[in-house]
C-alpha cells in the first residue's frame, strides 16, 4: 500500500479521535513538533526505521520528538503505530495530521519576509489583511532577509506579493537590457 494512503488513514483516524476527545489542538502541537523533529534531526528517520532499536526505545524516542509533554492520546497513538509496524511512515503521518487539522480548522499558512524586523503592529496588520481575504485563520511566520534590500514579500496559500526593492531593481535592470 502507498505511503500517502497509509499516512493519511492513520492521520485521519487520529484527528477524528482527538476531535472527539477535544484534544485536537494539543495533538496538533505534538504532531507539528514531531514533524519538525524529523526535519531538524535527519538521523531520527533512520533510527526509527532501523530494526536494531527495540520498540520501547522507539516509543521513548518518538515521545521525546513530540515535545516536552505530549498528550496521552499522542503517546497511545505512537504505541499503536509501533504495534502495527508503521513507524517508517511516522513522519508522513505527522505531516498528514497537520495538513488535515489545518483544513478542518480553515488555517492558512502565511509568511512575511522583510529586510529589517517589523513591529508587532505591522505584522498584525498584515495578518488581519490575509485573514480578511481568506476568511480563515492565519498562522503567520515572519522572516528577516536583508538581501531583499527593502519592502516586503507576503506569501499565503498560493498567493505571493513581492514588493521588495530587490525585485523592483531586477525588473528595471531587465527592462534596460531589452
Amino acid at each position: 500500500m502507498d505511503i500517502g494512503v497509509i499516512s493519511t488513514r492513520y492521520a485521519r483516524a487520529l484527528l477524528r479521535t482527538a476531535t472527539d476527545a477535544k484534544l485536537e489542538d494539543k495533538v496538533y502541537q505534538d504532531m507539528m513538533t514531531v514533524a519538525q523533529s524529523y526535519i531538524e534531526v535527519p538521523a531520527l528517520r533512520h533510527t526509527i526505521a532501523g530494526p536494531m532499536l527495540p520498540k520501547e526505545q522507539k516509543q521513548a524516542l518518538l515521545e521525546t520528538a513530540a515535545g516536552a509533554k505530549p498528550a496521552d492520546l499522542t503517546r497511545s497513538f505512537i504505541s499503536l503505530v509501533l504495534k502495527e509496524d508503521r513507524e517508517t511512515v511516522m513522519q508522513f503521518i505527522a505531516n498528514s495530521y497537520v495538513t488535515l487539522y489545518r483544513k478542518q480548522k480553515n488555517i492558512i499558512r502565511g509568511k512575511l519576509t522583510t529586510a529589517a524586523r517589523v513591529s508587532a503592529q505591522t505584522e498584525q496588520k498584515m495578518r488581519r489583511m490575509v485573514e480578511s481575504k481568506t476568511q480563515g485563520t492565519v498562522e503567520f511566520e515572519s522572516e528577516v532577509n536583508p538581501d531583499i534590500i527593502g519592502g516586503f514579500i507576503l506569501e499565503y496559500d498560493t498567493f505571493r506579493m513581492d514588493a521588495s526593492v530587490k525585485t523592483k531593481l531586477n525588473t528595471i535592470l531587465q527592462t534596460l537590457k531589452k
